[in-house]
């Protein structure tokens, strides 16, 4: 354990900064912000910064990933339970166009900083790649889903976020667009449209 994870001096400059970097992000991306700002805005020494924090990537990325981590806590709230990983990697989708919904500066945020997000063995990809795996194992989707599964799923999940977030979508329009997200990207997989198209439907409609 560092110094700086135990002092609670530097437990509170580095909140101070990690609030003040959040409402920067929710602005502009992270290239657009100079460190200056940061720390004007979290009202800290320049030095501090670096004693946190390698780079504003870095920077930028911690911060993103603390609202993943409050996001896949939801996800995984939200799945408790439910064992079809079908349902489970849908749920998923349903649960990020929510957080979306209710949580606009937060995924705007998240989706402008993390960029380590799509690696199949990234931390905060556990849950998603364990379903990914069960649905190889089962017979349920394509082959290449073993390799390529987390990515793809990943990248409809967070254009799927976005588009609510671009389009201001109201929850019925989130909805549809929900269901048809959900039924390209599970028979993209490999799934049975039958049961693509059965799933998109139950999950858009608990949006």
């Amino acid at each position: 354990m560092t110094a700086a994870a135990i002092n609670p001096r530097a437990q509170r400059t580095r909140q101070a900064l990690i609030e003040a970097g959040f409402e920067l992000l929710a602005e502009r991306p992270i290239d657009a912000i100079a460190i200056d700002e940061v720390v004007a805005r979290a009202g800290v020494a320049k030095g501090s910064f670096f004693n946190h924090f390698t780079d504003k990537p870095g920077f930028g990325n911690a911060i993103a990933e603390a609202v993943r981590r409050e996001l896949e806590s939801r996800v995984d709230a939200a799945n408790a339970g439910v064992t079809d990983p079908v349902l489970r990697i849908a749920g998923g989708m349903r649960e990020g166009v929510r957080f979306a919904l209710a949580e606009r500066k937060h995924a705007i945020v998240m989706l402008r900083g993390l960029d380590v997000s799509t690696a199949i063995d990234h931390e905060l990809n556990r849950g998603l790649r364990a379903d990914i795996e069960a649905l190889v194992s089962a017979g349920l989707v394509r082959s290449e889903a073993a390799t390529s599964g987390v990515r793809f799923w990943l990248g409809l999940c967070q254009v799927a976020m976005l588009n609510v977030i671009e389009r201001r979508h109201s929850r019925a329009e989130a909805a549809s667009r929900l269901r048809e997200m959900l039924v390209l990207g599970l028979t993209g997989l490999g799934v049975a449209e039958d049961r693509a198209r059965t799933c998109a439907e139950v999950t858009a409609a608990s949006l």
